[in-house]
């Protein structure tokens, strides 16, 4: 498990950059942060160590009734703003929870605004995690990357994209468990290790990721330190 600091973001999307002796890189660019700190989980009360992150901000009328009891309970207010003409009361839109350990956890306290800056440098290693673009219902040669049941001769037909014979002779005669066939293809949380920040935009709250970041445009990710050294590290 990661339990190396880190921030909640939003994707934005992918571009290029140039450096300085002239090559392109191409990277994802992240909106990190500031992330506000609304609870910390210690061992005594909760069994582990852990902070809250709130990201984003979002009308209190879209808020549920437990989320705002939630935010009652842990001390965390809104924000007045005007818009059209009347006051509105903003809360936060994501949370999420980083587990550390007690000796990082002890270094924040509850209201403490954590920005790229205090985080991540150019040239760091960070792990990144979200949810994956949904492919919908797939195939076996779409999501298992299955060559195909048969030839296309031989009288074979309507059966070139199949996974061919799933099941067993009389014993135990069926189809055992964790079987690649087609179902659901995506959307699931996956985690990129060992991708090396080229850029940190820190008066924007940026952070220019080479290679590419788990999730669709506009989704939520997780950049923490890397929890691993790959061998380009």
């Amino acid at each position: 498990m990661n339990t190396n600091l880190g921030l909640v973001g939003r994707k934005i999307g992918c571009t290029q950059i140039f450096n300085e002796n002239g090559t392109v890189t191409r990277v994802t660019v992240i909106e990190c942060g500031p992330c506000k700190v609304v609870r910390k989980r210690t061992e005594s009360l909760d069994g582990y160590s852990a902070l809250q992150l709130s990201f984003g901000e979002k009308s209190a009328k879209n808020v549920s009734k437990p989320i705002k009891g939630y935010f009652a309970k842990s001390g965390v207010e809104g924000r007045k703003v005007e818009r059209k003409g009347r006051e509105v009361e903003l809360l936060p839109e994501h949370l999420k929870e980083l587990r550390l350990s007690a000796e990082d956890a002890a270094k924040f306290e509850v209201g403490q605004v954590l920005t790229v800056a205090d985080m991540f440098t150019d040239g760091q290693f960070v792990d990144a995690g979200g949810i994956s673009k949904g492919r919908g219902f797939s195939g076996v040669m779409r999501r298992h990357n299955f060559k195909g049941c048969q030839t296309s001769t031989h009288g074979t037909h309507e059966y070139k994209r199949h996974g061919g014979s799933i099941g067993t002779n009389m014993t135990p005669g069926r189809t055992m468990p964790g079987k690649k066939m087609p179902g659901q293809h995506g959307n699931k949380q996956c985690t990129q290790i060992n991708l090396k920040i080229a850029r940190v935009i820190a008066e924007k709250n940026l952070v220019l990721i080479e290679g590419s970041v788990p999730g669709a445009p506009d989704g939520i990710v997780m950049i923490r330190a890397a929890v691993k050294r790959g061998r380009h590290a």
